[in-house]
């Protein structure tokens, strides 16, 4: 099987993954508002409990560790298990809220606003946001494993480097800045899309500076040139 096959097969499964493991997100979060939120879910938010609270903020890192773990053990290199740790988290994060769709009906439309993270302070907007960033996650990481497959290394530019800080600074802002509605109970204040819109096009042009090279042992076998077409595992 050549290196770029063994990519593709790669993806496909932690795609599987991600997919089942967001229906298992789902189902934790159709439980917890037949708990919270038996009418349905809406805003103001309602405060857990001091015990299930804390049992929800491990959960939530713990899905982080299984997300990561995934990632490294099905990577080969440092990109490599990058992008796929990108692929799983941005699958299991779009096809949470598609799995949610088929059991509850919710979100109507992708302007529902929905609390999406408790670390470290509560994340909360419309499901758009989330679901944006995700995408770009996937196709990003879908781009680096395929990369490394043939053989393509990925080198970190400054450029590169400023966007990506600068877009996860916006993206957590636009995210947390609300803390009337995530800490005190409050109504939301309209989201920033502007915020929104700068943090994913920081991402994407992070994406797009990278620079690209191949391994030493590629490049020697090649001459120095071209890629080769079909380098083995």
């Amino acid at each position: 099987m050549t290196a770029g096959t063994s990519a593709r097969s790669r993806l496909v499964l932690i795609i599987l993954f991600a997919a089942a493991f967001g229906y298992v997100e789902a189902a934790v979060v159709v439980y917890l508002r037949a708990l919270y939120y038996p009418g349905g879910f809406q805003f103001p938010l309602r405060i857990f409990e001091p015990g299930l609270l804390f049992v929800e903020l491990f959960r939530e890192a713990a899905t982080l560790v299984m997300l990561g773990a995934v990632a490294v053990l099905s990577g080969r290199t440092h990109w490599d298990r990058f992008g796929a740790f990108l692929v799983a988290f941005g699958v299991w994060d779009i096809t949470f809220y598609l799995w949610l769709r088929v059991a509850t009906g919710w979100p109507a439309t992708l302007l529902e606003w929905d609390i999406l993270f408790l670390l470290p302070l509560p994340w909360i907007g419309p499901v758009l946001a989330p679901s944006l960033i995700a995408a770009i996650m996937v196709a990003g990481g879908a781009w680096m494993m395929l990369l490394a497959g043939r053989g393509i290394i990925l080198k970190v530019t400054l450029p590169s480097t400023v966007l990506a800080a600068a877009g996860t600074v916006s993206l957590l802002y636009s995210f947390m800045r609300d803390t009337g509605a995530t800490l005190h109970g409050e109504m939301p204040a309209p989201y920033s899309y502007l915020l929104l819109g700068a943090g994913a096009g920081c991402y994407v042009a992070a994406i797009l500076m990278l620079r690209r090279g191949y391994s030493g042992a590629e490049e020697q076998g090649n001459g120095g040139g071209s890629p080769p077409v079909s380098p083995r595992t």
